[in-house]
């Protein structure tokens, strides 16, 4: 039981992380490709797979940092629920 809560509270957590980098990314105008060269990947396809929860990746402390320096934001906008 409280296994599975706390994994509940995991999901809720990187869902709300992925949906403010897609937001955010969205206004700025930014592609996945733009993105994800800007924090050091050579495509679009970890940031794609983390916006999406696909394949159990999802954006760590280091990747939320390098996202909120290249959109030029604070780090704390990605946690507003």
């Amino acid at each position: 039981q409280c296994y599975y809560s706390i994994t509940l509270l995991k999901i809720s957590f990187y869902e709300t992380i992925s949906k403010n980098v897609i937001r955010i990314r969205k206004e700025r105008k930014i592609s996945q490709l733009k993105l994800a060269n800007a924090i050091g990947h050579q495509n679009a396809t970890f940031l794609v797979k983390a916006e999406l929860l696909a394949e159990g990746k999802h954006f760590n402390l280091e990747h939320i940092y390098k996202i909120s320096e290249v959109l030029q934001i604070d780090i704390n906008e990605f946690f507003v629920k």
